[in-house]
């Protein structure tokens, strides 16, 4: 059973999450050969105050 972790910066609304879970079902059905029902995607949205870039804070976009 595959599992994709995805991370992101911020917050995804529920139409991309749902793009994106679809998408990469599609791509990971067909490359690994693996049922789409045993594919497991979880995403994970981490704040940008959560986040340091060369040892600086993300902000978030404006």
């Amino acid at each position: 059973m595959p599992y994709v972790n995805i991370r992101v910066a911020g917050t995804l609304s529920k139409d991309q999450k749902s793009n994106i879970c679809k998408g990469v079902t599609e791509v990971i059905a067909r490359e690994a050969g693996k049922p789409p029902e045993a594919i497991l995607i979880f995403i994970d949205e981490v704040p940008h105050e959560n986040i340091a870039k060369a040892g600086n804070l993300l902000t978030p976009p404006k």
